[in-house]
């Protein structure tokens, strides 16, 4: 059995006792968290697809850990113009473990 959400702006394929980064989540480590927008929930040859949500699916998650992505490298550069700058950036990220899909 697996479904797909939607959050953080992305989708992702779930399955129960996966473990998935989604971006920020206001939770504390530990804590549950419920996501809503189910997009579709497949249980073998039965495939319920949503318009665009599934009615009455909730797919449960416990909140692992928070961390941050490895680190992008930001450039902005102008040929012949003396122009350079730089920069980075890490992602923040929340890890979390499916536990049941309904």
């Amino acid at each position: 059995m697996y479904a797909v959400i939607a959050t953080g702006g992305k989708q992702y394929r779930v399955e129960k006792n996966a473990l998935l980064k989604v971006e920020k989540l206001d939770a504390e480590p530990g804590s549950t968290v419920q996501f809503d927008d189910v997009l579709l929930v497949a249980d073998g040859s039965d495939i319920k697809i949503g318009t665009p949500n599934v009615a009455g699916a909730k797919v449960s998650a416990t909140v692992e850990s928070h961390g941050q992505g490895e680190k992008k490298v930001i450039v902005k550069f102008r040929r012949r113009k003396h122009y350079k700058r730089g920069g980075n950036h890490r992602q923040q990220y929340t890890l979390v473990k499916i536990t049941d899909i309904a």
